[in-house]
């Protein structure tokens, strides 16, 4: 489990070099319009593909820490025994839709390359989002399914 943690930790701070790049762009764009009516053009297209692979980067270390939302509502009166199955239960869902988007999120990449997709005013080869994604997703799966064979709570980290 520690290399599965460290490998979230990673990713997220690569989501988080991204989104402070962005931040620092957006930030030097705004400042050139309003001052010099220079802009960087194709500022809200790197936004975009660069905030694509920010989101994919920061899913493992959410599933980690259980940062998803867990709506306990009809389970509150359940016994801990159950809960934590159904836990379980929620964390094998979980691995197998990435498992299913990073399949999914792969053929995409591989459409995009063949077919040189870019974005419309930089020309910026939109694979390469896809690239960052997928092995994000991959890694989300297989924490999932790791937390579904050995648990979410305090014993995952027993297992390391």
């Amino acid at each position: 489990m520690k290399i599965l943690q460290n490998l979230a930790k990673l990713c997220a701070i690569l989501a988080g070099l991204l989104l402070t790049g962005i931040t620092l762009m957006t930030c030097i764009s705004l400042i050139g319009r309003n001052t010099t009516g220079a802009t960087l053009v194709g500022d809200f297209e790197l936004t975009g593909v660069a905030t694509g692979a920010a989101i994919a980067l920061f899913m493992p270390y959410c599933q980690i820490q259980r940062g998803n939302i867990i709506v306990d509502f009809f389970t509150t009166r359940l016994s801990h025994e159950t809960n934590a199955r159904l836990d379980r239960l929620g964390a094998l869902l979980l691995a197998l839709v990435f498992a299913v988007l990073a399949w999914r999120t792969t053929l995409g990449g591989l459409n995009s390359y063949e077919t040189h997709s870019e974005t419309q005013i930089l020309g910026f080869p939109v694979w390469t989002v896809y690239v960052a994604m997928v092995p994000a997703f991959i890694l989300t799966s297989v924490i999932g399914l790791y937390q579904s064979l050995f648990g979410l709570g305090g014993d995952v980290g027993a297992h390391a």
